[in-house]
């Protein structure tokens, strides 16, 4: 975590986490060749974010983000976050998060259809 990352409690700040759950997003999206504006085809749009600490993180935590999507309607899905970082040996949850993201033609302005192709690749994964 960077210096700028910290809030006035000295730990991550709820905006900064939900800047990192944005990048671990685009970096799950990398290893099919998605992007969050071409998803095979479509684009995404986030409609809605929760996210629970579990524990504080600190100036110069090394966080581990893993990413699920699960839970696929016609129009969208949920993304599941586990954040997590190595202290004193040991790996302690620092937050879990979801995000509701829907399929978008940002032509049309309108919802579409969840591609079958990203389906069939993230349940192949089980990820």
């Amino acid at each position: 975590m960077r210096i700028t990352d910290l809030n006035y409690g000295a730990h991550v700040g709820n905006d900064s986490v939900l800047g990192m759950l944005h990048e671990a997003r685009v970096r799950y999206l990398k290893q099919w060749g998605y992007t969050e504006l071409d998803l095979a085809g479509v684009g995404m749009i986030m409609s809605d974010a929760v996210l629970a600490f579990r524990g504080e993180s600190f100036y110069g935590d090394v966080w581990m983000i893993d990413v699920q999507a699960t839970e696929f309607t016609r129009v969208g899905f949920e993304l599941y976050y586990r954040v997590r970082t190595e202290r004193e040996g040991r790996l302690q949850l620092i937050a879990e998060a979801k995000t509701a993201m829907v399929c978008f033609d940002y032509t049309t302005r309108k919802p579409v259809a969840v591609p079958e192709l990203f389906k069939t690749q993230v349940e192949a994964l089980g990820a």
